[in-house]
């Protein structure tokens, strides 16, 4: 249930399109993969498919569904971050021009846990844990700590308890689910006692500092063939149908180039501070986790106020992966490919719950139906041009 494929608003200008020397290697069809058929909700499922549609006309290819014995050169869509160099290479996926995505060697490493230290280096870790790469975004980070057993997890809050309340943080959670605040041993404890035993020791927990009155900024890079994009913008909350506070959508600015080429935007100081500390985080997984390659990074970076009331900045998680803003950094893509005059652009993507009007005019939808879960939903991204100030 989508727009047609274009993002003609902003004007045709020249086109941007590749010539035949540099789709040479970009030939297979795109083709979806799902490695874990929980994660695939109606629309979140509906969302991957909009996009790896829309990446295969951005591309040339065509678009052949759920990877089924794929043929030589396919693109896929994952709707993970794929664990194992090995894996990745039997199914064909050998850089980022083979995914929408990426790749990690260990399962923990596509999760939020690597954004803090252990407690010490006594504590336990897991095969390929990185202790420089802690020590290298040390500043960019709250404080935290992560741990793989109940008793770290358990001296860790401590500490953290010292100098005000504590979040919990489960290593694979999604949007702020199955977190809680903490305020004394006795509710740390609690929490701690409700976590699987084997999911604490592949995967890991988070201990951090809590925030009040947070916003989270998203900073990002996306690679789509010879097209390199980066961004940085924020996120809006908004209320399901059971009344609960969820995620609702980014507002980006996107900017052909790499990260540094947002600075010449001259962005907002927050924003400068998030996207300085997004790139500390990106170079520092790069170098730190050997065999990992990605052509969506995405790191979301909060700022807010700590206990004491000072002001914190810090890179909450990454995600490798098909994420949330997905649709709008796609149809930001569109536009920089379809116009060669175009340096940036607004891209926003919106997701809204329960019965609504119809979206915007200009609006790409990518879903309008009922969720299994969440309900009546409408999913959809706008691309509007970018005012240079």
């Amino acid at each position: 249930m989508s727009s047609t494929l274009n993002s003609g608003s902003l004007g045709a200008g020249s086109s941007c399109s590749q010539g035949p020397e540099n789709l040479s290697r970009f030939r297979g069809a795109v083709v979806l993969y799902t490695s874990d058929q929980s994660l695939d909700r109606a629309h979140e499922r509906a969302t991957r498919i909009h996009v790896a549609e829309r990446l295969a006309v951005l591309t040339g290819r065509k678009f052949e569904g759920e990877c089924d014995g794929c043929s030589p050169g396919a693109y896929f869509v994952p709707n993970d971050t794929i664990f194992g160099i090995e894996r990745a290479h039997e199914l064909g996926i050998y850089d980022e021009h083979d995914l929408f995505g990426g790749v990690v060697s260990y399962p923990f490493v596509a999760t939020k846990v690597i954004t803090h230290e252990l407690r010490n280096e006594g504590a336990q870790a897991p095969p390929g844990w990185s202790f420089e790469f802690g020590r290298r975004v040390r500043g960019s980070v709250l404080a935290g700590y992560s741990a793989f057993t109940l008793d770290d997890a358990r001296h860790a809050g401590k500490v953290l308890l010292e100098t005000g309340p504590a979040r919990v943080k489960p290593a694979r959670g999604n949007g702020g689910q199955g977190q809680f605040v903490v305020c004394t041993e006795s509710e740390l404890d609690a929490v701690l006692a409700t976590i699987d035993p084997t999911e604490l020791a592949q995967y890991g927990v988070l201990l951090e500092e809590n925030l009040n009155e947070v916003t989270t900024y998203s900073v990002g890079q996306i690679r789509v063939t010879d097209l390199l994009a980066s961004y940085y913008g924020f996120q809006r909350l908004t209320v399901d149908a059971e009344g609960n506070t969820v995620y609702g959508g980014s507002d980006l600015v996107v900017t052909r180039g790499g990260f540094s080429t947002l600075f010449d935007l001259h962005p907002p100081k927050a924003a400068c501070v998030a996207l300085k500390q997004a790139q500390i985080y990106d170079a520092a997984a790069n170098e730190c986790f050997v065999g990992m390659f990605a052509s969506r990074r995405n790191y979301d970076v909060a700022q807010g106020w700590n206990y004491r009331g000072m002001p914190c900045f810090g890179v909450l998680e990454q995600s490798w992966r098909l994420g949330g803003a997905s649709s709008a950094e796609v149809a930001a893509l569109e536009a920089l490919r379809n116009n060669c005059r175009l340096r940036a652009v607004r891209a926003s993507c919106h997701e809204v719950y329960g019965e609504v009007d119809e979206p915007p005019a200009q609006a790409i939808v990518y879903f309008r139906g009922v969720d299994e879960q969440f309900g009546a939903m409408t999913k959809y991204a706008i691309v509007e041009p970018y005012a240079y100030t």
